[in-house]
């Protein structure tokens, strides 16, 4: 089995899914879709599905709140009522919370059934969609519980974009910024000149969403299960999920973008303080970041609790937080423990 999603773009996306759908000729197709992706783009693909086979839609919320267990109990229980077996496919159409879930859904459900992925946001075509990472939250705990596999096949349409609001655009463009910073100096320089981010001009759309899968993609290739060089995708997370997961506790969610957009303000920071980056280039990066996400606002006696969920980070080991941070821009480190002072420090830096 590959290493990484087969990745298809436009027209072509939909020829293969068809061509997929012709060789399996699944007992039944699910569409699994949010209320948003039900209605607006939704309409647009099953026009272009040929298939024998019966078609099902299965709606949940949208919301990082509805990523967790008792969602995947009421899909699964939906499936069963559908009566579907194990030639069934799933398709999810909607962001990262639909095509992690719907993933995590597909192989648990019987011991596994086929699923397609349809990324409908930014952050899920360049990001949540690519690379075999599936799961659900548990509680406020992001992506706790999960597994590694690949769907059959990745369909992104570009035009799907303009369904989007502002933030949520902006959301997607904070794992563009990443890329960037971890892996292509030139690809940043890029991204950084814009003043104004061109999420009209869908020609250049197209090409930073095909330039960013394809850096998550040679990653991946390289370490498909996070045992190594995977784990520089996690730059600006540690802190980023730590506050989105405070945020969640406290019901008053921000979107993941913003949360990866501080992380990537702080640990940049930290780069700085641990003798890695140099100072100049943090400002750069804190300058060009701040023009585009407000600040969080957080507050000195949230430190300890955002601590708490830092203690529960996948990457951790022997009881340590461990960091990617940037040795320079368009290189990353990973597995950087760093004490709690500094991170109270770099966390104060950035509230100050």
């Amino acid at each position: 089995m590959s290493l990484i999603n087969p990745i298809y773009y436009k027209k072509e996306g939909i020829n293969q899914i068809n061509s997929f759908i012709k060789k399996y000729n699944p007992s039944k197709i699910i569409f699994l879709v949010d209320e948003n992706t039900h209605q607006y783009c939704l309409p647009k693909v099953i026009p272009e599905i040929e298939a024998n086979s019966e078609i099902e839609i299965i709606e949940i919320e949208s919301g990082e709140i509805n990523k967790n267990l008792d969602t995947c109990k009421n899909l699964w229980e939906a499936l069963t009522d559908l009566k579907i077996d194990r030639k069934g496919l799933i398709i999810n159409l909607g962001g990262g919370v639909l095509t992690d879930m719907g993933g995590f859904v597909a192989h648990c459900y019987k011991r596994g059934i086929k699923f397609i992925n349809i990324p409908t946001t930014l952050l899920a075509m360049v990001d949540a969609s690519i690379g075999g990472k599936t799961g659900v939250d548990l509680g406020s705990h992001k992506n706790q519980v999960g597994i590694f596999v690949l769907p059959e096949l990745v369909y992104i349409q570009p035009s799907f974009i303009s369904t989007l609001s502002h933030e949520q655009k902006l959301s997607g463009f904070a794992e563009i910024i990443k890329h960037g910073l971890i892996a292509d100096q030139e690809y940043w320089n890029k991204v950084s000149s814009y003043k104004v981010i061109p999420f009209n001009d869908f020609e250049e759309i197209e090409e930073l969403i095909h330039t960013s899968i394809e850096i998550k993609k040679k990653v991946v290739s390289e370490d498909f299960s996070e045992s190594g060089i995977r784990k520089i995708l996690n730059f600006g997370h540690t802190i980023g999920h730590a506050v989105e997961s405070f945020f969640l506790e406290k019901e008053t969610p921000i979107l993941h973008g913003e949360g990866v957009a501080l992380g990537m303000i702080v640990e940049s920071y930290i780069s700085v303080k641990k003798g890695l980056l140099q100072e100049s280039d943090y400002l750069s990066i804190k300058e060009f970041l701040s023009v585009f996400y407000p600040k969080i606002s957080l507050h000195k006696e949230y430190l300890g609790e955002i601590l708490t969920f830092m203690y529960n980070d996948k990457k951790n080991s022997n009881k340590e937080i461990k960091f990617v941070l940037l040795e320079k821009i368009g290189k990353a480190i990973f597995d950087v423990s760093v004490e709690e002072d500094l991170i109270k420090e770099a966390l104060l830096k950035y509230i100050n």
